[in-house]
């Protein structure tokens, strides 16, 4: 018996009224079933509940109210129980195909997930209606999914699109069990013969149109968005992808119309602003480039990219106090951005305040930036700040990343004679010559006042010797 959307909210009036007054009133098994699903849908398990419970003191013998029984124990993890009423209801009923489904679902929630399939196999084989063979398939399909078995995943999610072809989630996972599989030509040739059949399928080729672009056949992703577009004129996810190909394509005027048209379709994006800003920055107009990265960091202020794109701008305009000031704005915001740290250092650095650009250097380090550039830059500023002892435990801590690297010795070496242990200063300058002459001259740059140093001079001058 079909309920129309009417049937549905007097059942559910009727019943809130019954609940509030305490008045007896009747209902036909589905209208609990139907005001069942409509409370679970919504998340109202304690109604839920209540109306299982009043359902089946009218309806005892009903399988169906039982079944939603079983759903709210697995929402409770009360797994055992659920597993002792489906065995009952399985006596009652042993070829009920939707007490498999449960019983599987029991199973998925344990982690039990082959059983589980096991479960949906049986099911499958008992199903009599294609409608539902297409949710049965797309069920086996995640349980394969939750044990990495892509393969086989693969297949019934197919399975589950030859059954329902409007079935987009499962085309969705088709393509996503094809990507970690690596398999984007097989991807391909599987969208293409959808289209075959599908022509006006804007999601499929919005999925063809990301696989062309993934082997960087950009003419083919281009023509294939434009037939999503084509499908769908609407469609903004069709719009974005173009505009990203457009950009490759340096085709930047004709990227910045689509990124718009997104803006006007739905409420803007903070990616869509900020790949116009990009866009506009490319063209060199600044003005406009500048406008829409601040409109990036308005619409969404914990978007890394959009403070990344700002102070990158006024870096590269060398305009370090603008770049700064948003720097500084964007760590406050998110203090433990691993980038915005390295990127607070490097402001400050071009602007000579060493002391806040140290900071920015140890506070990347903290938060495990353990590139070389970022030991060697803290210890030049450590050097100049005349920290020579901090210098030295930041280099012999770079050592267990990059063990026997010619730049560390070398500022060890310089390091230890400034701070008169001349045999540690020996030791790393040796080692330093053996492993990179080329690099001699940061003995010089860091340390000038070692380069006359006859020890220092000896020991430069044999290992050019070696290394001729």
């Amino acid at each position: 018996m079909q309920y129309s959307r009417d049937d549905e909210n007097l059942s559910l009036t009727r019943f809130e009224s019954m609940l509030k007054t305490n008045d007896i009133l009747f209902f036909d098994s589905n209208e609990f079933e139907n005001i069942i699903h409509y409370y679970l849908e919504h998340g109202k398990i304690a109604l839920s509940k209540r109306a299982i419970k009043l359902g089946l003191e009218q309806h005892p013998s009903s399988i169906n109210l039982r079944l939603f029984q079983v759903e709210i124990l697995v929402i409770e993890n009360k797994f055992t129980e659920a597993d002792e009423l489906l065995d009952q209801l399985h006596n009652l009923e042993p070829t009920n195909e939707e007490v498999f489904i449960q019983k599987a679902n029991v199973l998925s929630k344990q982690d039990e997930h082959q059983k589980a399939i096991d479960t949906l196999l049986i099911a499958i084989e008992m199903s009599n209606t294609p409608e539902d063979d297409a949710d049965l398939y797309a069920l086996v399909g995640m349980e394969y999914l939750f044990i990495d078995k892509f393969d086989k995943a693969l297949v019934f999610f197919k399975k589950c699109l030859e059954s329902d072809t409007s079935d987009y989630s499962a085309l969705h996972n088709i393509i996503y069990c094809y990507d970690f599989l690596n398999l984007n030509e097989e991807a391909i040739d599987y969208l293409n013969k959808f289209l075959d059949i599908n022509p006006y399928s804007e999601v499929a080729w919005h999925q063809l149109g990301r696989q062309y672009f993934a082997i960087n056949d950009l003419a083919k992703a281009n023509a294939a968005f434009d037939f999503a577009i084509i499908s769908d004129d609407t469609f903004v996810g069709a719009y974005i992808e173009k505009g990203k190909v457009l950009e490759k394509l340096k085709k930047y005027e004709e990227a910045i119309e689509n990124y718009k048209i997104t803006l006007v379709l739905d409420d803007p994006t903070s990616f869509a602003l900020l790949r116009i800003g990009q866009c506009y920055s490319k063209l060199g107009q600044d003005d406009l480039a500048v406008q829409f990265f601040k409109k990036t960091i308005d619409e969404d202020v914990l978007l890394d990219k959009g403070w990344i794109a700002i102070t990158k701008f006024y870096m590269k305009r060398l305009d370090y106090q603008s770049a700064l000031d948003y720097i500084k704005r964007a760590v406050n915001i998110d203090s433990d951005n691993v980038i915005y740290w390295k990127l607070y250092a490097t402001v400050n650095k071009r602007l000579n305040f060493l002391e806040e650009a140290e900071q920015g250097y140890k506070r990347t380090l903290e938060l495990g930036n353990y590139e070389l550039d970022t030991w060697l830059n803290r210890t030049d500023i450590l050097v100049t700040l005349g920290e020579h002892q901090a210098a030295i435990f930041n280099l012999l801590q770079a050592t267990e990343f990059y063990p026997e690297n010619a730049e560390i010795e070398y500022r060890l070496a310089g390091l230890y004679f400034m701070v008169h242990q001349p045999e540690e200063g020996r030791f790393h300058l040796k080692n330093a010559t053996r492993l990179n002459i080329d690099y001699s001259f940061i003995i010089s740059e860091l340390f000038p006042q070692l380069k006359d140093r006859p020890l220092v001079k000896a020991i430069i001058s044999e290992g050019k010797k070696s290394s001729n």
